[in-house]
């Protein structure tokens, strides 16, 4: 079961209410969480594909990464937390006007330095775990291939791929959040991420821990030869910001302020229609409607209706009186 669109506006309302009421202190920790959780889905990436494509193929060795990093917003979503991406459809409570535009702006950016600091933090911990050494430093030789493909797109193509991630995304919260049971929830994350990773689609959130592992993994030797020498020219912290980062992120916004939250909060919003409301409710206004139109007549020309009437009838009886007369 999931709730009527127009009351997932409703709900998403009420959540931006309650996150702008939030002290900066609280909504940065929980951004901070956000970022190691998204970081958490990019390490089950990392560790799961690495070698798969040598037996499976690269389509469904992205399928399987789309499966596996969708953990991380559902730690999000589940455990509570404050995402940059998702938080784009705050757009909601700021055109319904129970937020400002400048709760809405200062929100995305708290959020987004909090989301930035706690994927470096995960980098941070990841590089001390001494995973990436695994499998000969293929772990690492993956890592670095895949921050390596990031920073050889083109402004332009990464700037579209943000759009169609955040698309995605903010579909999976919006769809989750007309979920009422947690597995309903979990099952509507889960596709639209899988369907954003396994096309290649940009995550700027995402990113933010995929790129900084990449450029501290290029240090070493070992790995660049794991990965079979290939040219890291574009791999560095400049690149990272603009050829990445920057279209990534106005893609996101763009996806998802605009195509999902904006869009959806138009064709949803209550004063419009009466969407969300049961059968029951429906007749009763109607009802309502009806008793509204239809006026009682008043007792003057009701009086004169009778008076006709008997007329009439008295009228139809002499007729019937004079025929029987000159038949007789």
């Amino acid at each position: 079961m999931s709730e009527p669109k127009s009351k997932i506006v409703k709900v998403l309302d009420e959540i931006g209410q309650a996150k702008c009421c939030m002290s900066q202190r609280k909504i940065m920790i929980l951004a901070v969480f956000a970022g190691v959780y998204i970081g958490f889905g990019g390490v089950l990436t990392i560790i799961v594909t690495t070698d798969m494509t040598l037996n499976f193929g690269v389509g469904f060795t992205k399928l399987i990464a789309g499966i596996v990093f969708s953990i991380g917003l559902m730690l999000v979503v589940l455990g509570g937390a404050e995402l940059f991406t998702g938080n784009n459809l705050l757009i909601i409570p700021c055109m319904d006007r129970k937020i400002t535009p400048y709760h809405l702006i200062k929100n995305l950016s708290v959020v987004y330095v909090g989301n930035f600091v706690g994927s470096l933090l995960l980098v941070v911990l990841f590089v001390g775990t001494g995973i990436w050494k695994g499998n000969n430093f293929l772990v690492g030789a993956n890592s670095l291939l895949i921050a390596n493909d990031k920073v050889n797109q083109s402004f332009l193509e990464a700037f579209c791929r943000g759009i169609l991630c955040n698309w995605l995304v903010c579909l999976a919260i919006w769809i989750s959040t007309s979920a009422k049971s947690t597995i309903g929830k979990i099952f509507s994350i889960l596709f639209p991420v899988m369907a954003f990773v396994t096309s290649g689609f940009e995550h700027s959130i995402a990113n933010m821990f995929f790129i900084p592992l990449g450029l501290w993994l290029k240090n070493f030797s070992s790995v660049i030869s794991a990965a079979g020498s290939p040219d890291l020219v574009n791999l560095t912290w400049g690149n990272f910001f603009y050829r990445n980062l920057l279209p990534v992120t106005l893609g996101n916004i763009l996806g998802g302020l605009i195509f999902v939250g904006f869009l959806y909060w138009f064709v949803y919003r209550t004063k419009d229609t009466i969407c969300g409301e049961d059968d029951a409710q429906v007749s009763e206004k109607s009802s309502i409607n009806t008793e509204k139109t239809i006026q009682p007549i008043p007792e003057k020309i009701q009086s004169k209706i009778q008076i006709n009437l008997q007329q009439r009838k008295e009228r139809v009886k002499s007729k019937k009186n004079n025929t029987k007369t000159k038949v007789g």
